[in-house]
């Protein structure tokens, strides 16, 4: 039980800092805490509120972990290198395509429920 609470320190420190130094983190915690009661309301079904929740919340960590990319990247290398650049870019694509998977989600229930 002891790993587990200090795992659970140390996500929550890494949340906690995300939240005051990175606005897109910032962004993404004002659409969940937004999202949470419109899921709650447009989903029709317990497994169309699970994903409308799952797919914010899969958004979020894909920022995260772009967040994590860059910090790592920027403090090996601070300095403008190409390599880095694609490495970047590569973990920004990857938060894009997660929120692509986030609007899909949402979309199809939006139709679902019209």
């Amino acid at each position: 039980m002891r790993a587990l609470y200090l795992a659970f320190l140390n996500s929550w420190r890494g949340l906690v800092y995300g939240a005051r130094t990175e606005r897109a983190i910032r962004l993404e915690l004002v659409l969940l805490a937004f999202g949470l009661p419109v899921a709650l309301l447009l989903g029709t079904g317990l497994w169309i509120r699970v994903a409308l929740l799952a797919s914010l919340l899969l958004m979020l960590c894909a920022e995260f972990l772009n967040t994590a990319i860059e910090k790592l990247c920027d403090h090996l290398h601070p300095d403008r290198h190409t390599r880095i650049g694609v490495v970047k870019d590569l973990a920004s694509a990857g938060a894009f395509a997660a929120q692509g998977i986030a609007a899909l989600v949402w979309i199809a229930a939006v139709i679902d429920r019209l």
